[in-house]
């Protein structure tokens, strides 16, 4: 059996990047052979990320007493760290919103971008990446046209969620689904969704297939 998150990243019931999330949800549905976990980081109990958790993290060396606050996001944080333990495939569907991605998500990466966890440094400084056997796949909206040279220095989703995820954690992104452009060619947007949605299928079918 295949573990495979599903982190939810949009929770705007007409955003593309959600009927993404629900395509690949609903092809993936009967697959007997993946277990299929859903994070949504806008229903998790996820108080972001701050001097909130370092002040928990001292009490918890001194063994004092935490806050209602404190224990919420040492909690949140580990719950985090274990849907990404557990998962040998995550799959996120996520927006481009206001050139980068949504805090909800941040706030999921600031809790799992942890060293000794994700990664670590050796002794002569460099950077060691600690989870390479995990699978990643990226699913990802955005109304402009990000991907023409003038607007691809502006992106800061897509490339951001494959520089950690892939860059620094050293996992392996096996599939990337991106639909653009709807917004900025309207007369276009019914024929580019349909085909990134029918592109979202092929990629969740081929998992179902690869771990069949």
């Amino acid at each position: 059996m295949t573990n495979v998150l599903v982190v939810k990243a949009n929770n705007r019931p007409d955003g593309i990047s959600t009927k993404m999330y629900d395509t690949f949800m609903e092809t993936v549905k009967d697959s007997n052979d993946l277990n299929v976990r859903v994070y949504d980081v806008f229903k998790e109990d996820m108080p972001y990320f701050g001097q909130d958790l370092f002040n928990a993290f001292g009490k918890m060396q001194n063994e004092e007493e935490l806050t209602d606050v404190e224990k919420r996001i040492l909690a949140a944080k580990q719950n985090a760290m274990d849907a990404v333990s557990e998962a040998d495939v995550l799959v996120f569907a996520f927006p481009l919103w206001n050139l980068t991605i949504p805090a909800a998500l941040q706030t999921f990466i600031d809790y799992v971008y942890s060293a000794g966890f994700t990664f670590k440094y050796d002794a002569e400084g460099n950077l060691v990446q600690l989870m390479p056997e995990k699978k990643v796949i990226l699913l990802n909206a955005r109304g402009g046209l990000y991907s023409a040279p003038e607007m691809a220095p502006m992106e800061m989703s897509y490339n951001y969620m494959q520089n950690v995820f892939g860059g620094v954690f050293g996992m392996e992104i096996i599939e990337n689904v991106i639909i653009e452009g709807h917004n900025a060619n309207p007369q276009q947007a019914e024929a580019i969704v349909a085909a990134g949605m029918e592109r979202v299928r092929e990629v969740a079918q081929k998992l179902v297939a690869q771990y069949a």
